[in-house]
């Protein structure tokens, strides 16, 4: 089985401009918080003038093992503070092009919500493509950054999941996920093939 080292720093990026109306990702953006493993950043709280310091957000890159980028899905794709984060952060030289190895070796993946059922996401459904297939550009940038990609930790249906009672398994699923990465203790193969990382743990292993 392979695993990433032992003891790994997370680094969660927060991206949510309505979080007022948030029903999910500020229930797992907190869970992170209670983590040392985890160092958690709410970017549009850092960041309301979308002023973004480069160079404190590359030495937290250069500072941990683990970067998680989590968000809403808006129009297939990510909140506009992120994407400027990835454009002014993720320069050539630091993440990629002559001498840009700064994340090489390092773990990736996106946790997010979406708002439709998963059966829209798939290629006969409402919106023609998996959501692992709407998030390949950042699948590109991973591998063009040389970060190790992982799959999705998604939830769907996500403005009927507080009345259907699915938050408090999807939270228990996410604490589960990130002390399993701080321990060095994920599988990395099994991640990386995954569509959805909430698959990982079957019920006995959470329940444990």
């Amino acid at each position: 089985m392979s695993t990433q080292p032992s003891s790994s720093r997370i680094l969660l990026l927060f991206a949510h401009p309505s979080q007022a109306r948030s029903e999910v990702n500020s229930v797992l953006f907190n869970s992170a918080k209670q983590l040392d493993a985890v160092t958690a950043v709410d970017l549009y709280a850092q960041y309301p003038d979308f002023n973004i310091n480069i160079e404190r957000e590359q030495q937290r890159l250069l500072s941990h093992d683990i970067i998680i980028f989590q968000f809403p899905v808006y129009w297939y794709s990510t909140p506009a503070l992120l994407k400027e984060w990835q454009d002014l952060v993720l320069e050539y030289g630091f993440a990629y092009g002559k001498g840009g190895d700064a994340l090489k070796g390092k773990l990736f993946f996106c946790a997010v919500s979406a708002g439709g059922r998963e059966e829209a996401y798939q290629t006969d459904g409402f919106n023609h493509f998996t959501l692992r297939q709407l998030l390949q550009p950042l699948e590109q940038m991973a591998s063009i950054t040389q970060l190790t990609y992982l799959a999705p930790f998604a939830l769907f249906g996500s403005r009927t999941a507080k009345e259907e009672h699915r938050i408090t398994r999807h939270s228990a699923l996410w604490t589960a996920l990130l002390e399993a990465l701080a321990k060095g203790e994920l599988d990395i193969a099994k991640a990386r093939q995954l569509e959805n990382m909430t698959s990982y743990f079957n019920e006995q292993e959470l329940n444990q």
